[in-house]
């Protein structure tokens, strides 16, 4: 099913509880667990309370831009469409296609030096092996994920349920609770990176929450599935942390499953992480592209995105370009605090679909809105400062809700946007 229209209901196969799968094998990450490790600062009891915090007003936004999708039938970037204009979204759509490649590269890179280190062999070639098997994952289309994760994600939570006792088996709960924390983080700064990790998911959200069955099903299933385990994964970063002082607790704790002789779970962990985090990226640059030109088709630009992908993961040190994949990836906080402003609140919770793939009522002036694009403008600058300053609310809900309520304000009482083709 090649298209970016709405999905129709009968085409809708997926549960609350596929999406409980889902989005739990999106967070099964080793990137999540090193996430956790930043959060050493605040010692255990305050870290655990960040997390927590965090990840539930986090996954809110996530969950809501959810229910765009599931209500329309439509992916993320067309959904960008009613707010931005529809030349508008192609910027945030060129964004994401540059991001989501980007980010494929290091969950290829990182998975595959890391299965290198526990199961022996040239990291290249588990890099190849990675790309190859999550290009595939993604291009087999939504009919078959829902099997593949009820088998994968529940054999990886299954070992991760291992993983946690290893660990905690290790260190102690009350150890760990007399580390004491460090100064450099305060709450609400801990509290910022947190919410940071769901929001980045939001560009990809739509993408497959079109294909629920069930809206509410679609909402608690996401929300419940991604807020449940990357919490449990920033725990388990966040312990390993505070007990090496490692700066990377996920290679500490995989390197401790193999010096206890479980090589084979250790590897297991690596390889499905990396596969249930990464295919997400992978399909979504494809639906990202394809807002722009349609005829790239689903499983032709899952090739494409998972072979550059892939060759940069080969080319290039992750670490080289993270930062600018993390400054990208704040661009969208802002921008979602427009989009779901005018859907939620200025759109009534319905668009019409019919308008999205003509010059008619989302056109505005050449395909553009300009209040869109001057409440993100404000919204970005509001969270680099915040960041630079280090605020301290943070910078992801600042730049969020001012955008949104800057928005609104624009639309309903700025001039009206005389629609020019």
């Amino acid at each position: 099913m090649d298209r970016i229209q709405p999905i129709l209901a009968e085409e809708r196969n997926l549960s609350g509880p596929d999406y409980f799968l889902l989005w739990a094998g999106a967070a099964v990450s080793l990137a999540e667990i090193w996430a956790g490790g930043l959060l050493t600062p605040l010692g255990l009891a305050a870290g655990i309370l960040v997390i927590a915090l965090g990840h539930v007003v986090g996954s809110f936004p996530m969950a809501w831009g959810g229910i765009i999708g599931s209500r329309t039938g439509l992916p993320t970037m067309v959904i960008v469409r009613p707010s931005f204009g529809e030349r508008g979204s192609y910027f945030a759509a060129s964004l994401n296609v540059i991001q989501l490649i980007g980010w494929t590269a290091v969950m290829l890179w990182i998975g595959g030096h890391t299965a290198a280190a526990v199961g022996g062999g040239d990291p290249g070639f588990w890099i190849l092996a990675l790309g190859a098997v999550t290009t595939a994952w993604a291009v087999i289309g939504h009919r078959y994920w829902k099997w593949l994760h009820r088998v994968a994600v529940t054999a990886l939570l299954i070992l991760c349920v291992v993983m946690t006792v290893v660990i905690f088996r290790e260190y102690g709960w009350s150890p760990l609770a007399q580390v004491r924390g460090e100064p450099g983080l305060s709450f609400m700064l801990g509290l910022d990176l947190v919410i940071a990790m769901p929001i980045s998911w939001l560009p990809l959200v739509c993408d497959y929450s079109r294909y629920s069955r069930s809206t509410g099903a679609c909402f608690w299933g996401t929300w419940i599935g991604y807020l449940i385990v990357s919490s449990w994964m920033y725990v388990i970063g966040l312990a390993a942390a505070l007990a090496t002082r490692s700066s990377t607790p996920d290679a500490v704790v995989i390197q401790m499953m193999a010096s206890i002789g479980m090589i084979l779970p250790a590897v297991i962990i690596v390889l499905f992480s990396t596969i249930t985090t990464t295919f997400l990226d992978i399909f979504s640059t494809a639906i990202s592209a394809m807002n722009i030109r349609p005829s790239l088709g689903e499983r032709g630009g899952s090739l494409a995105a998972g072979a550059l992908g892939l060759g940069v993961a080969l080319v290039f040190p992750a670490t080289q370009y993270e930062h600018f994949l993390l400054f990208i990836g704040s661009m969208f906080c802002p921008l979602f605090g427009v989009v779901l402003a005018d859907f939620f609140i200025l759109q009534g919770r319905a668009y019409q679909p019919e308008q999205l793939f003509t010059r008619g009522m989302y056109w505005y002036w050449r395909g553009v809105n300009p209040a869109a694009f001057a409440s993100w403008a404000v919204g970005f600058a509001v969270y680099q400062t915040a960041s630079r300053l280090t605020w301290p609310m943070g910078a992801s809900l600042p730049s969020f809700l001012l955008a949104g309520a800057l928005y609104l304000i624009l639309m309903r009482y700025g001039p009206t946007v005389k629609k020019v083709v």
